[in-house]
């Protein structure tokens, strides 16, 4: 049975058609990624599936009783609560029955001989219903989910009105997750994640057993968790199966026959056409206006023009000194009052002159702190920055200016640097903005074309080093790819902050790691780095086996003298699967599966005691 059915959805704003005649499905366990442009409508459809959101026509189908968890792009700054507080609301039944049984408790005492009896059995049925929910490990739930989702406890603590939008965001996260609805709706949720947050994500939606709908513009993210996609586009909604790579390939494959199609059909009705002009007034002329009437009637196949793309041939830079950048014995961090708050050391590092960057790091590490030092924004605490007197800097963020508000999109680019008039159409052409679109105005612009113009204005006055912060942050996916084709052809020097694994697995020739206070160099790809990682991760981990070892048996053994080969390989068999429970304990402790934590614990104390008996055994 579907958890959600929708026949014939149609909406509109103001005159403008978003989308019409949508039917969908949403199967039990269903994993579904969805995409589309910025615009498309992809967070109305979620608000009208959510009943926020009336549809001009259609109906939507739901379960009675289903329970539906959704998380917004950006949580609103509802209550005067902390964070939390919010987050344990998911709880809300156990809280109260933590209130109902300390009412009887403190009833007791001093009730009547009859009222006791009656507190009694409602004491035992309350701390029933309590144990069968949880209620003594859903404090323990809560604390492994917000340290995966990465808020502090100090963030923890911070009123919901004072938190940043990725703060907020996060908390709506977790307790959607510990709510654990039939049917869960993220919309963006990659948005405000570090890598290490990403990856604790995609565990737990890859072991997460209800339906769940994701709006990402994230491609690794959609390729790791999602089996389906919905592509929301030119007012249809069109349905692939697969993660998004496959979805890539079926489109390709789907365009590439319509391309076929219209061209056939295109050279099919010039000869047509050519008959009937010859033969019109001859004495073929029925044939002729009969081959016009099946025109007349042809059902026309939509021409799929190649998507445009930016262009920065022939934007030149001027050339720097070998080494662009250097530090001495410098310490990153900022003024906290009377003290200071040191966020990490950097090792003495050189940037070369053309190399492309990455700075990776959890939230909060002080990744953009780093880049402000470097900047000039924010002064050293201690040692020197030092950059070529050739350098022509470049900031690009998603907060980069795209000019002024009522300004057009050609009045925005001379505001940025006054170039001939005879050059702004054609250098405005190759950032996609072409004919009329130079006149519309800054403030009329989507949030992808906005990034597109702050591009434009940032290399029209031609940076020789480019630093970014998060530069693909809530850009749709055609728009990243724009930006990737721009990173790709540009002959500067880029450092930058991402989080984006697509990203920095195409731009990124070295990076930059902020752990424990620490800025520590990789000399190799995104990529390598992540291949290095998996291997260290891969390798019993003794912290891992001793947060799950409950007998000291467990670690091997040099056995003191040789026995039997049979009784060697029992011990061997029942290290090994010691060592999976082990690592699968771990991940099971992340995932909160209670139910697996609870049978491989038990599994884990019994082949613990069986090998002790074995090595006694052994021994003897």
């Amino acid at each position: 049975m579907p958890v959600l059915s929708a026949s014939k959805l149609s909406l509109t704003y103001g005159n403008s058609l978003i989308y019409s005649g949508i039917s969908l499905d949403v199967p039990d366990k269903a994993r579904i990624g969805m995409v589309g442009p910025n615009g498309a409508g992809k967070t109305s459809l979620i608000r009208m599936v959510i009943g926020d959101l009336e549809p001009d026509s259609g109906k939507i189908y739901l379960p009675e009783n289903i329970k539906i968890g959704y998380v917004p792009q950006i949580a609103p700054p509802s209550t005067e609560e902390t964070l939390r507080a919010e987050i344990k609301t998911a709880f809300s039944r156990l809280t109260d029955l933590e209130l109902q049984i300390d009412n009887c408790l403190k009833q007791l005492p001093n009730s009547s001989t009859e009222d006791k009896r009656l507190y009694e059995t409602e004491y035992a049925s309350l701390v029933e219903e309590y144990e069968t929910l949880g209620g003594y490990s859903y404090l323990n739930a809560l604390d492994r989910m917000v340290t995966g989702i990465g808020l502090s406890q100090e963030t923890l603590d911070t009123p919901i009105r004072l938190a940043s939008g990725g703060e907020r965001t996060r908390a709506a996260l977790a307790k959607a997750l510990l709510s654990n609805p039939d049917f869960l709706i993220l919309d963006e949720p990659t948005n405000y994640l570090d890598l290490k947050g990403l990856s604790w994500l995609e565990r737990l939606l890859n072991h997460y057993t209800s339906a769940f709908l994701v709006v990402s513009h994230d491609r690794h993210f959609l390729d790791k968790v999602v089996t389906n996609i919905w592509e929301l586009d030119h007012e249809k909604l069109n349905v692939y199966s697969g993660n998004y790579s496959k979805y890539r390939v079926q489109k390709g494959e789907q365009t590439l026959w319509q391309k076929r199609s219209y061209e056939r059909q295109q050279d099919f009705i010039a000869r047509e056409e050519a008959f009937i002009r010859r033969y019109k007034a001859g004495q073929r002329a029925a044939e002729a206006k009969g081959r016009a009437k099946r025109l007349d009637r042809l059902e026309l196949v939509e021409d799929l023009d190649k998507d445009p793309e930016i262009n920065i041939n022939g934007i030149s830079i001027n050339r720097t000194s070998q080494t662009i950048l250097q530090t001495e014995n410098l310490k990153v961090g900022f003024s906290t009052g009377p003290g200071v708050r040191e966020l990490m050391d950097v090792p003495d590092i050189k940037l070369k002159r053309g190399s492309r960057t990455a700075i990776i790091g959890d939230n909060g590490s002080g990744k953009t702190s780093f880049l402000q030092t470097i900047l000039g924004t924010l002064p050293e605490l201690n040692g020197t920055i030092t950059m070529d007197s050739k350098v022509e800097l470049g900031y690009f963020c998603q907060q980069s200016d795209p000019g002024p508000e009522e300004a057009s999109v050609y009045e925005s680019l001379l505001d940025a640097k006054n170039i001939p008039l005879d050059e702004v159409r054609p250098y405005l052409a190759r950032f996609l903005f072409r004919g009329d679109d130079v006149f519309q105005t800054v403030r009329e612009l989507s949030g992808g074309e906005r990034s597109r113009l702050a591009l434009a204005r940032l290399l029209i006055t031609q940076p020789n080093f480019l630093v970014m912060d998060e530069p693909t942050t809530h850009l749709d996916i055609a728009t990243r790819e724009a930006l990737e084709q721009v990173l790709l052809t540009y002959d500067g020097t880029i450092l930058f902050v991402s989080h984006d694994r697509h990203l920095l697995s195409l731009l990124a020739q070295q990076i930059w790691m902020i752990d424990n206070g620490n800025l520590k160099v990789f000399e190799g790809t995104f990529d390598e780095l992540d291949i290095e990682h998996k291997e260290d991760t891969n390798k019993p981990s003794q912290i891992t086996k001793i947060k799950y070892r409950n007998n000291p048996a467990s670690p091997k053994r040099t056995p003191p003298k040789p026995k039997t080969a049979e009784l060697e390989k029992e011990i061997n068999q029942l290290e090994s699967r010691l060592e999976e429970i082990e690592l699968q304990l771990a991940e099971d402790s992340e995932l909160l599966t209670v139910e697996s934590i609870s049978r491989l614990g038990k599994e884990h104390v019994e082949i613990a005691k069986s090998l002790e008996g074995k090595w006694i055994e052994w021994a003897t």
